[in-house]
């Protein structure tokens, strides 16, 4: 559970920081899953970043030994928001067109038979 309040935290902080509101979040419960929706006043799609395989935030080689500077870079807590949706999500997100708007996702899986969101 605390994965998917951190993923759409993540989704609201985007919403807020780049687009337009009024902002919006919704759930829709399907067989499988729950989609939580943030929904924003901006319709452009904001461009996805590539995501590594491997290491979450692994250093560029190109700014190695580039001094203070490509360090701060490296340790900066901005950019990071997509990235840490799609680990938390398994890739399970993505974005959605809406008259004059869009809606930014994530698909939470419901909990198995006899369980809750915490897995017990």
């Amino acid at each position: 559970m605390s994965d998917a309040v951190l993923a759409v935290s993540e989704l609201v902080a985007n919403a807020l920081e780049h687009a337009v509101g009024p902002y919006e979040l919704r759930l829709h419960r399907t067989a499988l899953d729950v989609i939580c929706e943030v929904v924003d006043h901006d319709p452009r799609i904001p461009e996805i970043p590539s995501f590594a395989v491997g290491a979450l935030f692994a250093p560029v080689e190109a700014d190695r030994g580039g001094g203070l500077e490509a360090l701060c870079a490296l340790l900066s807590e901005r950019g990071r928001g997509l990235h840490i949706v799609h680990e938390l999500t398994g890739g399970a997100w993505g974005f959605r067109r809406l008259l004059g708007a869009k809606a930014a996702w994530i698909a939470l899986p419901l909990p198995a038979s006899g369980e809750d969101w915490s897995g017990e």
